[in-house]
């Protein structure tokens, strides 16, 4: 069978290529055909275009860059129909997604959707579109389910999260020889996670970093993002308590006493890894302003989301400053605190529906081409 898949960012990259993967073992003759990421390009099969070439962040980024994505709108468009597949598999990137989606249902082409777009944080209109565009839809959050049923009485189907197999999965890491192929000390390990884009990762570590003198206790780990080189991050280091680790944040996860991390995914990898953490987010005061009146969420991070309660502390604009990331960092590093938190922790890893979302995922599609 002939798969044409679209992810836009590094999260979408790794949950596509463990979906490739599983499609795989369903189905020998698999013929992929994606826009993604180096994972993807490992599993097999044609790349078209990386996420980093289209890796666009806030709302006036967006709006800077609107000839080129529709550029890239109508090149997928075009490329969708020399390659006829015989499902389309949208993996979250909403505002691309959505588009294809629609044009590729009037077309008849079969739409499958793996990973929702965050229609339950803003503009959840967005719904009616995509009853109406796509086939059948897998969600890895728990309450998505619930959301699409009883608002818009749209069935999905819960799979679990991917992110418990990409971590079960992965070869456990030895700490001594990761500190000494990555020239680490034995302090215990802050890892900072600012995000894979430019823009963000600059705001994100002038804050970050700033913490640096009053913890000499401990060394500050730069999780960089395989989209970005290391000539990009060198002008950040300007410590000798400062380090670098490139493309191996699950490794670093994993030996880290405490984490200060962008909004995002890496929220609720950092909390599988058991690591307490702070969740920073800080954009333009534009795309801030837009965001603050279409969000309609009392949350940003994905582990308080998912929980329905403060489990992590998230410092958002004006509040991630020196002054309130030294305070929550010197909470989380506390024992008393770690102890709850840990709990709340595996309460999260209970929530989320227990390993093989992508081998149930892959099995459904698979099933549904053959009918």
């Amino acid at each position: 069978m002939k798969y044409y898949i679209i992810a836009g960012e590094a999260s979408g990259d790794l949950h596509a290529s463990n979906l490739m993967k599983a499609l795989q073992k369903e189905d020998s003759n698999a013929n992929f055909r994606f826009w993604g990421g180096d994972l993807m390009q490992n599993v097999g099969g044609t790349l078209v275009k990386h996420y980093k070439e289209r890796a666009f962040m806030g709302f006036v980024e967006v709006i800077m860059n609107l000839s080129k994505i529709f550029k890239d709108i109508s090149f997928c468009k075009n490329d969708i129909e020399t390659f006829n597949p015989d499902v389309i598999i949208f993996i979250d990137n909403s505002g691309f997604n959505l588009r294809i989606a629609k044009w590729a249902k009037q077309k008849g082409f079969r739409t499958n959707y793996y990973v929702s777009p965050q229609v339950w944080a803003s503009r959840a209109s967005r719904v009616h579109a995509i009853k109406r565009d796509v086939d059948a839809m897998y969600v890895i959050l728990p309450f998505e389910k619930v959301f699409y049923k009883d608002k818009f009485n749209y069935d999905v189907t819960f799979v679990g999260h991917p992110l418990i197999d990409a971590i079960a999965d992965r070869t456990q890491v030895d700490e001594f020889k990761f500190r000494t192929t990555h020239k680490l000390n034995d302090k215990p390990i802050i890892a900072l996670l600012p995000g894979s884009r430019k823009q963000e990762i600059t705001k994100m570590l002038s804050v970050m970093l700033s913490l640096v003198d009053d913890f000499q206790d401990y060394q500050f780990v730069i999780a960089g993002a395989p989209s970005q080189d290391f000539s990009f991050y060198k002008t950040f280091i300007k410590n000798s308590n400062i380090s670098f680790v490139s493309n191996k944040t699950y490794d670093l996860l994993s030996v880290s006493t405490a984490a200060l991390v962008t909004s995002g995914t890496a929220t609720l990898e950092t909390a599988l890894f058991k690591v307490p953490q702070v969740v920073c987010y800080k954009g333009s005061n534009i795309s801030y302003q837009i965001a603050k009146r279409i969000i309609t969420l009392k949350y940003i991070s994905l582990v308080n989301l998912i929980m329905d309660k403060e489990v992590v502390t998230e410092l958002i604009q004006n509040d991630f400053n020196k002054k309130r990331l030294k305070q929550e960092l010197e909470f989380i590093l506390d024992p008393y605190n770690r102890a709850k938190l840990f709990l709340d922790y595996y309460d999260l890893e209970k929530k989320l529906g227990g390993k093989g979302a992508s081998e149930k995922t892959a099995k459904e599609i698979f099933k549904s081409i053959k009918t």
